[in-house]
C-alpha cells in the first residue's frame, strides 16, 4: 500500500505542473490568435489558463499518471482566414504557432528563478520539488515543440519562414508529419537515449547555479 500511495503521490508531482505548462501553452496560442483577429478560441472558451478547458483524457491525464514522461492537450482551433487584413496567414499562424513554446519558455525561466529564490530562502520538499519540475518540463516542452515536424509548433513555424525554393520538399515532409512524429517520440525509446538530453543537463545547471549551488 505504502509503495502505491508513492507512486500516486509522485505521479501527482509530475501531473500538476504538466497540467499548469500545457495549458499556459494552449492559452498562448489562443491569446496569439485573439491578437491576429481570429476569436475561434475565446469563443469556445479556450482563452484561459484552466486546466480544465485544455484537458485531453489520454495525453494529459492517463498517459502521465501512467509514468509515460510527455503528454499533450487539446489543441486551439485557428481559422487563419479571421485574421486581421494586414496579417498573411503565413506569418499569422507562424506568430500564433511561436506563442506556445515561447509561453513555455517564460514559464520555466520563471519556475526555475522562484525555485533559486526558494531554495536559498531555506524552502524544501513539496514546493522546491514542483518548481525544479516546472523548470524542467518546461525546458522540455520548448524545445520539443520547435522540432519542424507536422503538428508540432516548430512546423508551423518553419511553413512560415520557408523560401520558395524549398517549399517543395518541405510539402513533402509536411505529408509525412505523422510517421516522423512518431519517430521522434519513439526512437530515444528505442535507442535508450534521448536528443533532449543536453538540455536537461543545461537546465539542471543553471538551476543548481541559481539556487546557489
Amino acid at each position: 500500500m505504502d509503495a502505491i500511495l508513492e507512486y500516486v503521490l509522485d505521479r501527482i508531482t509530475w501531473l500538476v505542473p504538466l497540467l499548469l505548462s500545457l495549458s499556459v501553452h494552449e492559452w498562448a496560442h489562443a491569446w496569439a490568435a485573439s491578437q491576429l483577429g481570429d476569436q475561434t478560441a475565446a469563443r469556445q472558451g479556450r482563452l484561459t489558463v484552466d486546466p480544465l478547458a485544455h484537458i485531453d483524457p489520454v495525453g494529459t491525464f492517463l498517459l502521465p499518471m501512467l509514468g509515460v514522461p510527455f503528454g499533450w492537450a487539446k489543441p486551439v482551433p485557428v481559422q487563419p482566414n479571421n485574421f486581421r487584413a494586414d496579417v498573411s496567414l503565413r506569418i499569422g499562424m507562424l506568430w500564433t504557432a511561436a506563442a506556445g513554446p515561447l509561453s513555455n519558455l517564460v514559464l520555466g525561466l520563471a519556475s526555475g528563478l522562484a525555485y533559486g529564490l526558494a531554495v536559498r530562502s531555506g524552502f524544501s520538499g513539496g514546493l522546491t520539488e514542483a518548481l525544479y519540475t516546472m523548470a524542467m518540463l518546461n525546458a522540455l516542452l520548448a524545445v520539443f515543440n520547435l522540432v519542424p515536424v507536422p503538428p508540432l509548433d516548430g512546423s508551423r513555424i518553419f511553413d512560415g519562414l520557408c523560401p520558395a525554393r524549398l517549399r517543395p520538399a518541405w510539402d513533402r515532409v509536411q505529408a509525412l508529419g505523422p510517421l516522423l512524429l512518431v519517430g521522434v517520440v519513439a526512437v530515444p525509446f528505442v535507442l535508450g537515449m534521448s536528443p533532449f538530453t543536453p538540455v536537461l543537463h543545461v537546465v539542471a545547471g543553471w538551476l543548481t547555479v541559481v539556487a546557489g549551488g
